[in-house]
């Protein structure tokens, strides 16, 4: 009797050895799991420190856009920009006003003197050689000096980009924008106008402009923007989906035809923070005035932050961070776990 109530008894002390031995490896693979996920914690951690915040630009009234009453060019921000306002208003229109106005003198000359009143008797006269030279050689000196800086505003406004210079890829749709940034994890922003409040809906599924305070002027506004680093130079490369468009922003001196199964490459460079619009400039379709562009340049740390925001974003030059490995522990705390039951069951077998 004794031994028959003993021997149950070690069977049930081995059974309680058994589960103690899996309660013993389970808090063992607790214990583990902290120390095996602390380095990937303290990395997502730093990601998540490291992820970027975005609050769009407020625009400057009469900066970056159209003015009510303007005339002449807008204000420039970039290099090239100031470049080309400067042969146009220092060196074209200069020469154009004292052509103008010296064709008119001679016209008022020749309608007073030469009128059949004050100059009854014709003159004979059919060649004057040294006012034949005149007449030719001026123009051409004055063409020459016209083309020497406009030839070289030309050369330089498709020199390529220098190397590591940050790339865009901008395709035209009908009728909307759509932005790749392949240097910051190849994320796609799409760009559409916002809705004009009591007129018919041009976007399904976009706000109407002026519901966020960082809202520019209608027919310019878009639900998101363009982003660049300002004082870099950005490699533009600019294609279409459909039909021809064109990528035209006046207030940065840049304008490239974006045409089906083509690229074309221009260089941006904007001089100062701000928010720059632009329009299509090539009829593409009904639509064709419902497709502006909007400029958003910020200082490199905020263009940085901005890329963190979208899925999959990185700083151009860096690799996106690997995908922890986790399981590893986990799976062979599990396997040390099923192990010792059936290890702890045999022994009892035995015992009993």
């Amino acid at each position: 009797m004794i031994l028959g109530k003993t021997v149950p008894t070690l069977g049930e002390a081995a059974k309680a050895l058994g589960l103690y031995s899996v309660a013993t490896v389970a808090f063992s693979s607790v214990l583990a799991v902290p120390s095996a996920f602390a380095a990937p914690a303290a990395e997502a951690a730093g990601t998540a420190a490291a992820t970027g915040s975005y609050t769009p630009m407020k625009p400057t009234l009469g900066i970056g856009m159209p003015v009510e009453g303007g005339v002449g060019l807008q204000q420039q921000f970039s290099k090239l920009g100031e470049y080309g306002e400067w042969i146009h208003d220092g060196v074209l229109m200069p020469i154009i006003t004292v052509i103008t106005l010296f064709v008119l003198l001679l016209l008022v000359i020749i309608v007073v003197r030469y009128n059949r009143r004050a100059n009854p008797v014709a003159s004979k006269t059919s060649h004057n050689t040294v006012l034949e030279v005149v007449w030719t050689l001026v123009p051409v000196l004055i063409l020459i000096g016209i083309a020497v800086p406009s030839i070289d505003l030309i050369a330089k406004q498709y020199k390529p980009a220098p190397k590591g210079a940050l790339t865009i890829k901008v395709t035209g749709n009908q009728w909307f924008w759509t932005y790749g940034y392949p240097d910051n994890g190849d994320f796609e922003v799409v760009s559409n106008m916002l809705n004009l409040p009591g007129q018919p809906t041009i976007n399904n599924g976009v706000r109407e402009v002026g519901s966020k305070p960082w809202d520019g002027p209608s027919h310019l506004e878009v639900d998101n923007r363009m982003v660049v680093p300002v004082g870099e130079p950005i490699r533009l490369q600019i294609t279409a989906a459909d039909v021809i468009h064109s990528f035209a922003v006046p207030s940065l001196w840049f304008k490239l035809d974006a045409v089906p199964g083509r690229i074309n490459e221009k260089v941006l460079l904007v001089e100062k923070p701000g928010v720059y619009y632009g329009q299509c400039s090539e009829l593409c379709g009904a639509k064709h005035g419902y497709m502006p562009i909007a400029v958003e340049a910020l200082p490199r740390a905020q263009y940085d932050a901005w890329v963190l925001t979208h899925a999959g974003g990185v700083i151009d030059g860096q690799k996106a961070a690997a995908a922890p490995t986790t399981a590893a522990p986990a799976a062979v705390a599990t396997e040390e776990a099923s192990e010792a039951p059936a290890a702890d069951a045999t022994a009892a077998a035995t015992a009993e």
